[in-house]
């Protein structure tokens, strides 16, 4: 491949301290989470984006795409989240093919629990070292890889729910997602409908 455009030594550095910070901090946080509250970031990850959903819950299919994670992967995680008794399943209304995850009161108040310390290690180890105009930065940096990548992992995951799909749905296999980590607090508790 004689046309490709290899890094310099400054866009090496900056790549592998990019890759680094990333590596260190997404371990930090998983470490944090299974000390403090006995599950992994990609656990919590699915708890918050339940929570934030009317209802508190999802289809399958949207929360794996939420948490860019492979069908099969979702499903073994929602399949812990379900034992441990934060979540329960059921098939859709519309169409009985699908499933739909939904956060229970255990799973919120776990989810509760959980995020003053997450979010205090989000804001420890990335908000406080950086400074206002860093932080600015930081999201537009984020953005642009984020818009540059948008295509391909559309693709990918389009890809992969066809090849499961084929294979005849959901085989369970790993842990969910990789993505980011949602530091925020859970979405308010609804009020009982009456």
């Amino acid at each position: 491949m004689t046309d490709v455009r290899w890094l310099t030594d400054d866009e090496q550095r900056i790549w592998r301290l990019f890759m680094s910070a990333v590596r260190d901090f997404n371990a930090h946080l998983d470490r944090q989470l299974r000390r403090d509250s006995g599950m992994p970031v990609a656990y919590y990850e699915i708890l918050v984006y339940l929570s934030e959903s009317p209802g508190r819950s999802l289809r399958m299919s949207e929360l794996a795409d939420l948490a860019r994670s492979s069908r099969s992967r979702l499903s073994h995680a929602v399949a812990a989240l379900e034992k441990a008794g934060y979540v329960s399943r059921c098939a859709t209304d519309a169409d009985r093919r699908g499933s739909v995850a939904q956060l229970t009161d255990a799973g919120f108040a776990v989810l509760e629990a959980a995020a003053p310390g997450h979010v205090t290690e989000v804001r420890k180890h990335l908000f406080d070292v950086l400074t206002p105009e860093q932080q600015r930065q930081l999201g537009a940096i984020s953005g642009a890889v984020q818009d540059g990548l948008r295509p391909i992992c559309a693709q990918a995951l389009a890809e992969d729910a066809e090849a499961e799909y084929a294979a005849g749905g959901d085989a369970a296999a790993g842990g969910a997602g990789s993505g980011g980590t949602a530091a925020q607090e859970p979405a308010p508790q609804a009020a009982p409908e009456s």
